[in-house]
């Protein structure tokens, strides 16, 4: 059984993701902002709970070390996601970013992206002012994830576009099945058989091709720069 984190689990995707995950066995470690978000257990109980607002980045810091007294990750799930400024940029991209940096290399990292990266600036201005849009930082955590995927030989990296669903963030008019939302990431995190095994953008358990700009080596290593810049932390 796999030992796997996953961020912005109080509700939606990844409390979605979380549930499936721990009602097949595994060690889920859940994320919320603070403890009193801490998600109920269904019929399957957590491994842990870590908290912290990770619109902070001190916050995220300390989520790292609270992470790290359960030891390696399996698997990590960065699900937790912020729709718009100036959250948007901190939660979805400078978040992962620094968990990722700060964490022992887990086997296996997932990404939430969106279809909505395909509009994405690459204007990495955006990055320090907190001003940058959704699509931007789904643009860029899409490349972040396709970055490590190319520099982590021993850790398999993928982004996950979870379609438009009904979640809080999603709104009760989205179309897409939110069944269908969370599945792939709980896929990615344990199946034993993923093709490719790493570098995808995943919806629905099919591959698409991300945005060029997402899979540019350049743009790549400039949103790395850029994101060692802004936060003091170096990917390793």
């Amino acid at each position: 059984m796999a030992r796997i984190l996953v961020t912005g689990s109080s509700g939606g995707l990844g409390f979605n993701a979380a549930t499936e995950l721990a009602s097949r066995g595994h060690e889920v470690v859940v994320h919320a902002r603070r403890s009193s978000r801490r998600p109920a257990e269904g019929a399957a109980p957590w491994l842990g709970a870590v908290f912290g607002d990770l619109a902070d980045l001190d916050q995220t810091r300390d989520v790292a070390e609270q992470a790290a007294a359960f030891g390696r990750f399996d698997a990590v799930i960065h699900n937790a996601g912020a729709l718009r400024p100036p959250d948007a940029v901190p939660v979805n991209i400078v978040a992962p970013y620094a968990l990722t940096a700060l964490m022992d290399k887990p086997g296996r990292l997932i990404y939430l992206s969106s279809s909505m990266h395909r509009g994405g600036s690459t204007d990495l201005r955006g990055l320090g002012s907190g001003r940058a849009s959704y699509g931007d930082s789904k643009l860029w955590v899409t490349a972040l994830a396709l970055a490590v995927a190319a520099r982590w030989p021993g850790t398999t990296s993928h982004a996950v576009d979870p379609g438009w669903v009904p979640t809080r963030m999603g709104g009760a008019g989205a179309p897409d099945d939110l069944a269908a939302g969370h599945e792939t990431q709980a896929w990615l995190a344990t199946h034993p058989d993923v093709e490719p095994a790493t570098g995808g953008y995943w919806y629905h358990r099919r591959t698409q091709l991300p945005d060029a700009n997402a899979r540019d080596q350049r743009f790549q290593a400039q949103l790395l720069a850029a994101l060692e810049a802004h936060t003091g932390i170096p990917l390793g």
